[in-house]
């Protein structure tokens, strides 16, 4: 049988097989928020429409490997939906995690508004209107629908009145049409484009129209994210035959943020709660050699702020980074260096002033907030060369003064509840969902630093930067040790732009060279002899391999600090 058949065969019939992952929770009730606000009401205004999160999901069809059971997905409708609020679409996900999800309904702010003079015409439409009719997408067997087979899945693409947007799939266990009045689409101007994201299910090919296809699901995300974008997910999926990067129009859309009030966004109070609450624990590698500090410490202990043809050994730097040139870009002009009789006692960090630096900025159109939480350390220290079984530590590879790392929580503004984490790994990262986190106590999740270059991961182990199939690359090495800044209790707010001015951002913070000098030194010496003593026959492979690893590996080049990022503004790079 093949390793993608999603059915046994009893009497002939095919069955599909069973498996749904359970629901979760947080391991600790939420708080009671401090009081202010549209932050944690349940219910937020978007303009023209009120939305509200629903969690509570029933299961209308799970389809999962025979083999692997986890392997597979279940979709859901949801439930216990307030009177006066309406369907936007279904939800579903992968089985092989925990069920946390959502999807939102909606109702009219006020059914009486009159037209406004900026949409014209459009706004005299109401913003939700019913379906004309469904389009079937796909079916578990198309032979079977006939009869009513039990145990199908029948997955229907709402259609929608001229100038309204479709906002999700709806799912069925019978071949019927679903009622015209399970969903509501949105006025298109009240809407945003989308893209796929994750997939849910892939691979399954059955009889299906087309005949044979194979059907694919995922989930779906704004295509244009940050903290000033109007897109808000719904929750919904997607699914097709087809791939669609195929496709022009996706048939369905997310909704738009029209209120530029940001309502329901947390105030200061709510802010310092959510990071008290959810503020991870972070672990150094217990061999840590390179461990962070304050800033104020760095600045106090040896750091030197220095200019192109300044001469010398530069300035000493004050504590609060006041004599730093704020502002302009990242031209060259200034670096941040060590004075000479304290580098190497500044290298090695003062965990015990260490602190995380937190941004908090809308996400969703305002419908999550994304606290990002920034980790200094004086030092990136030198990497790890990984090659088969076999490790070789790099004298200089990989290190440079001033590293500048974070993880972001994303809260939703619905209940406050933790939704996911972002784990900044060097030139990327990961998403993960809630309930794939460690807890270290309450909903403080765990987050593990990698061993001299403090890229952050959500559990202990030896993660590879390269090829994890050939086992070539750059070490990550995480792990538990007495090495933790508790960042629920050493933390400082130090940005939140929708607040105004109610957030002093500290001078460094306007700093935008590099935080460490640019040393060009020939990396590829320590890389080539390593590959010398291969067989010819792996010499290309890891070469090619060290050519799509960032730059860094090549020259000591300190990064520039945190709003120099393209994540400051906008979303996390996956």
């Amino acid at each position: 049988m093949s390793d993608w058949s999603c059915f046994c065969w009893s009497s002939g019939t095919p069955q599909f097989v069973s498996y749904e992952p359970e629901p979760f929770s947080l391991p600790s009730s939420l708080p009671a928020w401090p009081e202010g606000g549209g932050f944690a009401k349940d219910i937020i205004c978007i303009g023209e429409l009120e939305v509200l999160q629903i969690t509570k999901l029933q299961s209308v069809w799970s389809c999962s490997l025979l083999r692997e059971e986890s392997k597979g997905a279940t979709f859901y409708k949801p439930v216990e939906i307030p009177a006066g609020f309406f369907c936007l679409g279904h939800y579903g996900q992968a089985n092989h995690r925990p069920l946390h999800g959502f999807v939102l309904v909606a109702r009219e702010v006020n059914s009486n508004k009159p037209a406004d003079a900026q949409t014209g015409a459009a706004a005299e439409q109401p913003p939700l209107r019913e379906p004309v009719d469904y389009s079937l997408v796909w079916s578990s067997n198309a032979d079977w629908a006939d009869d009513g087979f039990d145990g199908c899945g029948f997955f229907w693409l709402p259609s929608p009145p001229a100038g309204y947007r479709a906002m999700g799939f709806v799912v069925t266990d019978t071949p019927e049409k679903p009622p015209l009045g399970e969903v509501r689409c949105v006025r298109s101007d009240l809407t945003e484009s989308l893209e796929t994201h994750e997939v849910i299910f892939d691979g399954l090919a059955m009889a299906a129209p087309p005949s044979g296809s194979p059907f694919r699901a995922w989930t779906t995300r704004p295509r244009t994210r940050g903290m000033w974008e109007t897109g808000l997910s719904v929750g919904t999926f997607f699914c097709s035959s087809k791939d669609p990067s195929d496709m022009e129009d996706l048939g369905i859309a997310c909704l738009k943020n029209t209120s530029k009030s940001l309502a329901a966004m947390p105030n200061l109070d709510q802010v310092n709660a959510l990071v008290k609450h959810y503020g991870p624990t972070v672990f150094f590698h217990p061999e840590e050699v390179y461990l962070p500090s304050s800033v104020p410490w760095f600045f106090k202990n040896g750091a030197v702020i220095c200019r192109r043809g300044g001469g010398g050994g530069g300035v000493p730097i004050d504590s609060k980074g006041s004599n730093l040139p704020p502002g302009g870009g990242n031209d060259g002009e200034y670096w941040i260096d060590l004075a000479d009789d304290r580098a190497e006692e500044v290298k090695r960090g003062n965990i015990d002033s260490a602190e995380l630096y937190v941004h908090v900025k809308p996400a969703m159109g305002g419908t999550f907030t994304d606290l990002a939480l920034w980790v200094f350390c004086p030092f990136n220290g030198p990497s790890t060369v990984k090659i088969g079984p076999v490790s070789f530590p790099m004298s200089r590879i990989g290190e440079h003064i001033g590293d500048w790392e974070h993880f972001t929580l994303r809260v939703s503004n619905f209940s406050g509840e933790l939704w996911s984490v972002y784990f900044s790994q060097h030139s990327g990262g990961e998403w993960v969902d809630a309930g794939e986190l460690e807890f270290v106590g309450g909903n403080r999740a765990a987050v593990y630093a990698s061993k001299s270059g403090h890229a952050s991961f959500p559990h202990a182990g030896d993660f590879l930067q390269g090829s994890e199939k050939l086992g070539i690359g750059i070490r990550n090495d995480a792990a538990r040790s007495d090495f933790t800044v508790d960042s629920s209790v050493r933390y400082e707010i130090v940005a939140a732009e929708y607040l105004g001015g109610a957030v002093a951002e500290p001078c460094w913070l306007q700093y935008m060279r590099e935080w460490g000098p640019t040393i060009v030194y020939s990396s590829r010496s320590e890389l080539e002899r390593i590959i010398s003593f291969l067989p010819y026959n792996l010499r290309f492979s890891v070469e090619s391999i060290f050519a799509k690893l960032p730059v860094e590996l090549y020259g000591e080049e300190g990064p520039t600090g945190p709003k120099e990022k393209n994540m400051w503004e906008g979303d996390e790079r996956s």
